[in-house]
Parts: C-alpha cells; sequence; structure tokens
C-alpha cells in the first residue's frame, strides 16, 4: 500500500482570534499539519496575500465586520481593488481571518465546510491511527 503523503496547511491568522484558534484547533483534531503565521507577528508577504487575493478577490480578505474597518471608516470609502490591496498590506488588521490555504484551495474567514471537504478529497487527516478500530462511545 503506497504511503499517504501528510497533509500541510498554512494558516494565517492571530493568536488571539478566537476564529483563528478554531481554525487551529479543527486541523489539529483531524491530525493535519499546519504552519502558522501570527499577522500581528510577521505579516503575509505581497506574493502570499496576492494568491488569496486572486483566488477570492481582494473584497473577500477584507474584514468589514472588524474594529479597524470601522476606525477607519473604510465603509464611507470607495476604493479600487489595487488601492483596497495595498492598504490589506499595509494593515494586516483588516484581514478577514484566518487566511488557509492547502495548494491551490483558499479560504479567508471560518471554512470548516470547505477545510472538511480539502481533507476528504485528499484522504489524509484521519481521526484515528491508521490500523486501529474506531473507538465505541458507551
Amino acid at each position: 500500500m503506497p504511503a499517504v503523503a501528510p497533509l500541510s496547511v498554512q494558516v494565517f491568522g492571530r493568536r488571539d482570534s478566537r476564529d483563528t484558534q478554531k481554525a487551529l484547533r479543527f486541523f489539529k483534531e483531524r491530525r493535519v499539519d499546519v504552519h502558522f503565521v501570527d499577522v500581528a507577528v510577521r505579516p503575509p508577504a505581497p506574493g502570499e496575500l496576492r494568491r488569496f487575493a486572486q483566488r477570492l478577490g481582494v473584497r473577500a480578505l477584507l474584514d468589514v465586520e472588524g474594529r479597524r474597518y470601522r476606525d477607519l471608516g473604510l465603509g464611507y470609502i470607495r476604493l479600487g481593488d489595487e488601492e483596497l490591496f495595498e492598504r490589506l498590506l499595509a494593515d494586516p488588521a483588516l484581514l478577514r481571518l484566518p487566511l488557509v490555504r492547502l495548494g491551490n484551495a483558499f479560504t479567508a474567514g471560518p471554512g470548516e465546510t470547505a477545510w472538511g471537504e480539502w481533507i476528504r478529497t485528499s484522504g489524509a487527516g484521519s481521526s484515528r491511527a491508521p490500523g486501529r478500530a474506531p473507538a465505541s462511545r458507551a
């Protein structure tokens, strides 16, 4: 039986973000390797953020319900996608977190449904050890 390569996801978020904590726990419970980047310590590289923007759209990366968005009054300003992208690069507090990437699959914000589908289609991340029967619940 060929060995399955371990599944590895990249998560951009903040340690103090509830949604980021949920994402990290989601993948940990499914034994998926996670490469975590705390955007408060190290913001995403422009190329990495551009990949998310190309796949999801720049506006999908913007946290319109966040405090920073309200404080800057961005709801009242009309910005083009490139201007908005520059603001996201300059101020990671505007990002909708977590940003999660597995290969060419991307999500912004909570996305348990999509993450679960990634794991199911990859055939990895089993919640039990190989060769063991599932534990019975009494």
